[in-house]
């Protein structure tokens, strides 16, 4: 039996230069820095990294649950509505009904892995594409949202959620625990994916899944236990967006699914699933927000970040294709 690698270096195996899927996002952060550092002499600061990481952050842990996804040929697009539910029950049971907060952060973190199984266990025992049960979920959890919620916000105590939004100083530079612990987590599913059994059956159940049924592992476990997962990470993301916007909206989550894809392909994943790398789709999360940011500066409309932001998304899917065609 034989099944495709992912393009990181594995235990036992000789150390190789990464080929182009892995250095290409790399590559277009660096251009993208020096190209805004001549643009504005404000740019190339540790302040301005240290916004970017935390404008990102539950952007970043929904890439990571977006990333495990599509390696499995997946992919969810209900992702940024999970965490604008899991957001809204934390928040309205640590504000309103005064639960204590560490029951309250679990009760979210509950309710995203039990929307992630739901579309796991859709996809596995109904055989429905993801495409299809993920974008249903969408509109399912956006009206749960709506209506749990009753369309107010729950605005955040100075003291109360918002632990992650504190700061710690690099250099003279504040940074968030927030965006601390995105990175953190960027690093832990790396990690999972290239060292550990479950995490290279993920990488082989995008590559051929009759394979690796044939192999004796129950494919549809496996997949059940990503899609709870992510949804799971969802429920930590929603933590972030409390942290970042200081309070549950039930406006929320409504572009997420499109920003983390778009991290996701640009970061050198492939949609076609059994190739990429998490620490690319971390650079892709900084090339949307270098955009962002360097665009902010130069004074130049929302819309060109949009513009640019749909042009990566096509080179990145034109170099994967041409990979796979030259593979």
């Amino acid at each position: 039996m034989s099944m495709t690698q992912p393009t990181t270096t594995t235990p036992g195996r000789r150390f190789q230069l990464p080929n182009l899927s892995t250095l290409g996002p790399l590559i277009a952060l660096l251009i993208a820095c020096l190209f805004f550092t001549f643009q504005s002499d404000r740019f190339l600061t540790l302040g301005t990294f240290s916004l970017i990481l935390q404008q990102a952050s539950f952007v970043g842990v929904i890439a990571i649950a977006q990333t495990l996804i599509v390696l499995t040929a997946g992919i969810d697009l209900s992702c940024g509505m999970i965490m604008a539910l899991s957001s809204m029950v934390i928040g309205k049971l640590a504000v309103e009904q005064g639960v204590p907060v560490p029951l309250a952060i679990l009760a979210g973190f509950a309710v995203g892995a039990f929307v992630g199984w739901a579309n796991g266990l859709l996809i596995t025992k109904w055989k429905l594409p993801p495409f299809i049960v993920t974008l249903g979920m969408y509109s399912i959890v956006f009206a749960a949202v709506k209506i749990y919620s009753k369309a107010t916000s729950v605005p955040m105590p100075a003291d109360g959620l918002t632990f992650l939004a504190q700061r710690f100083t690099v250099f003279g530079t504040p940074f968030t625990y927030g965006s601390l612990l995105m990175v953190a987590l960027f690093v832990l599913t790396w990690l999972f994916l290239n060292y550990t059994a479950p995490g290279r059956h993920i990488y082989a159940l995008g590559n051929n899944p009759e394979a690796v049924r044939l192999s004796g592992i129950n494919t549809s476990r496996l997949l059940l236990s990503v899609y709870t997962f992510a949804g799971m990470l969802y429920g930590v993301a929603a933590l972030l967006l409390l942290e970042r916007i200081g309070g549950a909206s039930p406006e929320a989550g409504t572009t997420e699914n499109l920003e983390s894809i778009t991290a996701v392909v640009i970061g050198g994943t492939s949609l076609f699933g059994g190739r990429g790398n998490v620490l690319g789709t971390l650079v892709g999360v900084l090339i949307v927000g270098v955009f962002r940011s360097g665009l902010t500066f130069m004074g130049l409309d929302s819309v060109y970040q949009n513009l640019i932001t749909g042009i990566l998304i096509i080179l990145a899917v034109a170099t994967d294709q041409f990979s796979r065609r030259k593979a």
